[in-house]
Formats: structure tokens, sequence, C-alpha cells
């Protein structure tokens, strides 16, 4: 039985729920600022201990910590877990910075804890399944991608005294790890360089977030990304687009709520429906619990077999910067005009 802490109880809800559903996983402790929210939560769910202090909270017996506090907090307190030799699940993003990163892989490097970054959009079924397909050469060679994260997270930007959150202050380019973590795991690539560009804040100047940031990347092996994010805009509802073109053919879905996605092959005659949604047919009940469908389901169970059977992460400490350097690097050539900023190989940089 392995026992699991949660800190962070705003997304961190979510594991909770995934994780309580298992027969293989405890979760025995929680942590967050907000003491009468950490409190309710340990009472509502019968567990061990409810902290307000992560030092103390990371002194109870435990086997995983999942990291589920603010995009500042992540690395450190991913660090301070990690020289415990405790198994991490990372929240989005990863890290704030490029010198966090060095720090992060040289800390998972010394511990004998596993690190997993939870990008849970990668399964998603339709990316599975796109997978398989372009595995299995349906659309020919990779050539160009196209993903956007839209999503008005206004509400949220200020706190209940009407004081600026850390959402303000992020780059939207930062949180591209939506887009390009389905993409480059579904054409098995990294990006090497980025060029970057924002429309500065006109949607709520007296706020000041960036209403929109698009990267474009140059991948490994030779094709072209393009990911537009944004966080401070009136449109509604949020929505996930993805496009990949091959040299044979195209996979995309649809822009806005709809849950289909379509394909163009060689020899078809037009575009045609792939019947892949984002929940996976086949899961168990309850299994759309995380609240993005089954995809924390399979992510959570990935992560948890990687642990029992001592196996490599699926999403591992390279791979989750493999999908978030290249929005550092892109906020990066945004702050020079555009200039090309090369995305560094955290297998090797550092």
């Amino acid at each position: 039985m392995l026992k699991i802490g949660i800190v962070g109880l705003g997304r961190g809800m979510s594991h909770l729920g995934v994780f309580s559903q298992r027969t293989d996983t405890k979760v025995v402790a929680v942590c967050d600022v907000d003491e009468t929210r950490a409190k309710k939560v340990k009472d509502d769910h019968g567990l061990e201990k409810a902290y307000t202090d992560y030092d103390e909270f990371l002194s109870h017996d435990m086997d995983i910590v999942v990291i589920a506090t603010p995009l500042p907090l992540h690395v450190s307190n991913a660090i301070s877990a990690l020289k415990i030799d405790k198994h991490i699940l990372c929240e989005v993003p990863i890290a704030n910075n490029l010198p966090e990163c060095e720090l992060l892989v040289k800390a998972v490097r010394k511990s004998k804890g596993k690190f997993m970054f939870a990008e849970n959009c990668n399964y998603w079924y339709f990316v599975q399944k796109w997978k398989e397909m372009v595995d299995e050469g349906k659309i020919g060679k990779p050539t160009y991608a196209e993903a956007e994260y839209i999503h008005d997270c206004r509400s949220i930007m200020r706190d209940s005294k009407g004081n600026p959150t850390w959402r303000v202050a992020m780059p939207p380019i930062y949180y591209c790890t939506h887009s390009l973590g389905p993409i480059l795991s579904v054409i098995g690539d990294r990006c090497v360089s980025a060029v970057g560009m924002n429309t500065g804040s006109n949607v709520d100047p007296v706020l000041g977030a960036i209403d929109l940031e698009v990267g474009l990347f140059r991948t490994e092996k030779g094709a072209i990304v393009k990911v537009l994010c944004g966080f401070s805009n009136p449109r509604k509802q949020a929505f996930h687009y993805y496009s990949i073109y091959g040299s044979e053919g195209v996979i995309e879905n649809v822009r806005g709520t709809t849950d289909k996605s379509f394909a163009c092959f060689k020899d078809s005659q037009g575009m045609v429906d792939l019947p892949y949604s984002y929940n996976n047919p086949n899961a168990p009940e309850n299994a759309a619990i995380g609240g993005h469908g089954t995809a924390e389901h399979y992510m959570i169970d990935a992560f948890v077999e990687s642990i029992k059977n001592n196996t490599k992460p699926p999403i591992d400490v390279y791979e989750g910067l493999d999908y978030s350097l290249p929005g550092l690097c892109a906020h990066l050539s945004s702050e020079k005009d555009g200039k090309l900023v090369e995305v560094p190989d955290p297998r090797t940089a550092w």
C-alpha cells in the first residue's frame, strides 16, 4: 500500500479523488496554507493529519508527494521532497525559469525517489489513439502541428481581497505543456528552438496579465509546431485544439467544446470522422472523478505502476522539461522582439 500526501488543495482535490479510489494507495496527509480548508479535507476524507507547514508535512510517513501548489513553488517543493527520497507527482507547469529547471534535474538525479510530470492531457483517449496512428505511418512523416489552449482565468487572477495572484505574472506560454505534451508525445519529438511573441495586456490593463502569447518551435526531427495560449480573454468556453499534418495526411480535433476529431489520409476523399473522444470507452466506473474525463485515472495508474514495478515514470523529469522548456524559451524570445532562442536538452545541458 503506497501512502500519499497532497500539498495544495485546489487542484490537489482532483488527485485526492483518484488516489482514494485505488486499492493499492491511501491518502494519509494533506497540506495547504488555508488551515480551515486543510482541516475540512482531513475530516471529510478521514485522513491522518492536516498541515499548513510544508516541512512538517514532509515529516509524515508517506511514499508519494503530490505537488499541486502554485507554479512559483513547484520546484522548491519538489526538491525538498526529493532530498528525502519521496516519489513526486508534480502538477503543471514544471518550473518558473531556466535556473529552476537545472536545479530540478540535479535533484532528481540525486534522489532515490521517482519524479513524474502530471501532464494529464497526454492521457486523453484520442491523444493515445492519434499516437497509434502516427506510429503506424497513417499520416506519413509529421511535418507541422498546431495547438491552442484558451481559458478565461480572470476570475482566479485576484484573491478574495482583490490582490493579484501568481497567475497574473505568469506568461501564458509557460502553460504550453497542455499543448506540447500531446503533440510531442504523438510525434515522438522534442523542440530545439523557439520564437515567441505576445499581445501585451489589452483586455484588463489594470490587472496587467498578458492576453495571448504564441510560440513557434522547430523540432529535432525538423517539424514546426505553433502553440497559442491565453488566460485573460473573453472567449467562452475554455478549449484545447490540436492538429498534426504529415506528408500523407492530417489529424485534428475541433476548436471549442465539441468532443470530436477528424483525419484525412492519403486515400481519403475528404475529412473522415474518428471514433475517439476525450474519454476512454473501456475505463472503469467513476474513472472520470479527476475532472478531465478519464485522463487523471490513467495518468495516476501509470505513475503508480512505475513505482510498483521500479520502472521509469512515463513522463519523467526529462520529458516533462521537453514540454516545458520551449515555453520558457519562447517567452525569452518575446522579450527580445522575437529573436530565436535555442531550447536546451535537459538530458545533456546540466
